[in-house]
């Protein structure tokens, strides 16, 4: 640390990256966007009070992304974002890849860098990919991934293939439900179900991106049945903290 004079003006330091929350009192393990431990560096978390998943994926979905009434619908998402940059955080993300319809109205109203969805990471996986070979996005609920949520991170339709966590029980019950326990086994067994039914469906997958930030704890398992790289939420953050943190390198020349 520099020694010398110290500048303040928020009240918590140590850290770099801002993330704002769906509102849910479901067990999140390791791995989930909401869970301090997923991360080997401090983050800060900031609950959007009265946004469940449900209010957030399914009923924004249904505004236009335009309107007057979708700007007031989302004004607490851009109030945490604001909290978030005025207590030093130097970028923000979210807990939810839906959020991709708002990244633009968080961008309005901070000066810090926004990256809202996972879902922006497909553009980049995309291009590491042979040509002939999609993107496999595994998704909280393929029903509500319209192509306004796509064309707001910038994904082709074309590159992708989607399946969702539709029907899933474990899941619909504390990710929608919000129950207070989670069978982690059931909900691992679901999340390799959904991965080996993406794969049987679409052989010219080349790579997985986990849109759900719920769904990373399940990404070993994952990979481990259909042996190929799997992308989620805990990346992007990590990439964000990790070019908001630099320190110099170490080595012999």
């Amino acid at each position: 640390m520099k020694r010398g004079l110290l500048r303040g003006g928020h009240n918590i330091y140590g850290h770099r990256v801002g993330i704002l929350m769906i509102e849910g009192r479901f067990p999140r393990p390791p791995g989930a966007i909401g869970n301090a431990t997923s991360f080997s560096f401090p983050v800060v978390h900031y609950v959007v009070k009265g946004f469940s998943g449900s209010r957030t994926v399914r009923d924004l979905a249904a505004l236009d992304p335009d309107s007057r009434e979708f700007r007031k619908e989302i004004e607490p998402w851009l109030a945490g974002a604001r909290y978030l940059e005025d207590q030093g955080c130097q970028a923000i993300t979210t807990s939810c890849g839906f959020a991709a319809l708002f990244q633009r109205h968080l961008l309005d109203v901070v000066n810090v860098p926004v990256f809202a969805s996972s879902l922006m990471l497909v553009p980049f996986i995309a291009a590491t990919l042979k040509k002939g070979r999609r993107v496999g996005v595994i998704t909280a609920e393929a029903l509500s991934l319209s192509l306004r949520h796509l064309q707001a991170a910038a994904i082709d339709p074309a590159g992708i293939h989607v399946v969702g966590m539709d029907g899933c029980t474990e899941f619909v019950a504390t990710a929608w439900g919000d129950r207070a326990t989670l069978d982690f086994a059931a909900a691992e067994s679901e999340a390799v179900a959904a991965a080996k039914r993406l794969v049987d469906e679409a052989p010219d997958i080349g790579a997985v991106l986990l849109e759900c930030s719920l769904l990373p704890p399940y990404a070993a398992a994952i990979q481990a049945e259909i042996h190929l790289p799997v992308f989620d939420f805990t990346h992007l953050v990590s990439l964000v903290h990790c070019a908001c943190a630099r320190t110099p390198f170490s080595g012999l020349l």
